[in-house]
């Protein structure tokens, strides 16, 4: 029995030493970049109830939620996203301020998925969240913030691609499409998997030009010039959208990040509560997006204060691949200071160690093997 107890469930594992190390490092850098935004740093449970992630919210479905009981008979779940849970905070104490609210924060979430694929059911996310700002400015803000955290994170070799819903629910409102349907075609549309998207709309009866006004929209991608193309539509909602990306780029290129920007407007979330602009960031040797995000304009009213918001969370565990796989070299951490006693030696070496430790330098207490010490009761001496 111990020799299994000593091993991890399926989908999580220890991280120790060196690569700990690493970890820490990493999300202190990043860190350092929300402060200098003027993003505050906010706590918020591992579990929470299940209404906070349920179906209405538009998060992780059901099926994948690690899902338990209290003594009160009330459903938890353990997070499996920390968007919600930095609404319902908003709620409960940002409730009378009208002065956009900037959040930050860093943990672990649970996702309970048969499919791994190589993914950890347990990760470390950091992130931010900007309520109470519905302006582009703010847009801009969020994604230049994910790019230096990036960098200053060593990443120097990744792609931002940025989408909006709005667009492709204009195209789902202008080719009738019900509720049902669009979310339907757009898990197709998310994962370009047009063969599927195509038998879908088939299936339910739509008009062959809106099929392929539907589909073309995964042909739309590339640099700002792609947006262009995109404007061959016939409702407003998808024009106004693709305005407010083109002047999105325009603060972009005021933050002097647009070379790490592309477009794509067949990128779509499988959180639902999205509203307008999304974004992943894709870099090599990792083969899912290291940063999400997006704006959720409805999600905040759920909890009771209707109010506009942005956010994303980058996925440390995968960064770290990423960084590895780049073969980024981190900073050594300080050199630990080995110091051996025996009975007779053990106060010089505690007043060396001190010494050391008041300059910033590690150092460790070895006793020499062999030895009879006992420095408790050399203390007392």
């Amino acid at each position: 029995m111990y020799k299994k107890l000593v091993h991890t469930p399926e989908g999580v594992r220890d991280i120790y030493g060196e690569e700990y190390a690493r970890k820490l490092s990493i999300q202190e850098l990043i860190r350092h970049r929300l402060s200098l935004y003027g993003y505050e740093d906010i706590q918020t449970p591992i579990f929470e109830y299940f209404d906070v992630f349920s179906s209405k919210i538009g998060t992780t479905p059901s099926r994948e939620l690690y899902k338990f009981f209290d003594k009160e008979g009330n459903t938890l779940v353990l997070r499996p996203d920390f968007t919600p849970s930095m609404a319902r905070c908003a709620a409960k104490y940002f409730i009378d301020r009208d002065a956009p609210i900037r959040l930050c924060y860093q943990g672990n979430t649970f996702t309970n998925t048969e499919a791994l694929q190589g993914k950890l059911k347990e990760v470390t996310q950091m992130g931010a969240e900007l309520m109470g700002d519905g302006s582009v400015e703010a847009d801009g803000e969020m994604i230049a913030l994910v790019i230096e955290a990036l960098l200053a994170a060593g990443l120097s070799e990744f792609q931002l691609s940025i989408g909006e819903v709005e667009y492709f629910k204009g195209l789902c409102r202008q080719a009738g499409l019900d509720d049902e349907t669009e979310l339907a075609l757009r898990d197709f549309i998310s994962g370009k998997n047009i063969f599927g998207a195509e038998n879908l709309l088939m299936e339910r009866g739509i008009d062959r030009e809106s099929c392929e006004m539907l589909l073309e929209i995964t042909n739309y991608f590339g640099s700002v010039d792609s947006l262009a193309r995109a404007k061959n539509v016939h409702n407003s909602r998808s024009l106004m959208a693709i305005r407010r990306l083109e002047a999105l780029y325009e603060v972009l290129c005021a933050y002097g990040v647009e070379k790490y920007v592309s477009f794509d407007l067949g990128m779509l979330s499988k959180y639902n509560y999205y509203t307008g602009v999304i974004f992943k960031v894709f870099t090599y040797g990792v083969g899912d997006a290291v940063v999400k995000g997006g704006r959720y304009d409805n999600l905040l009213g759920y909890f009771g204060k209707p109010a506009p918001a942005i956010g994303f969370a980058v996925v440390i565990d995968d960064l770290m691949n990423a960084l590895n796989r780049q073969k980024h070299t981190f900073a050594p951490s300080a050199q630990k200071t080995a110091l051996f006693y025996d009975e007779g030696t053990y106060l010089d070496k505690l007043e060396e160690a001190r010494a050391l430790r008041s300059r910033g330098i590690p150092a460790q207490l070895i006793p020499l093997k062999g030895g009879k010490h006992n420095p408790g009761k050399e203390v007392e001496k």
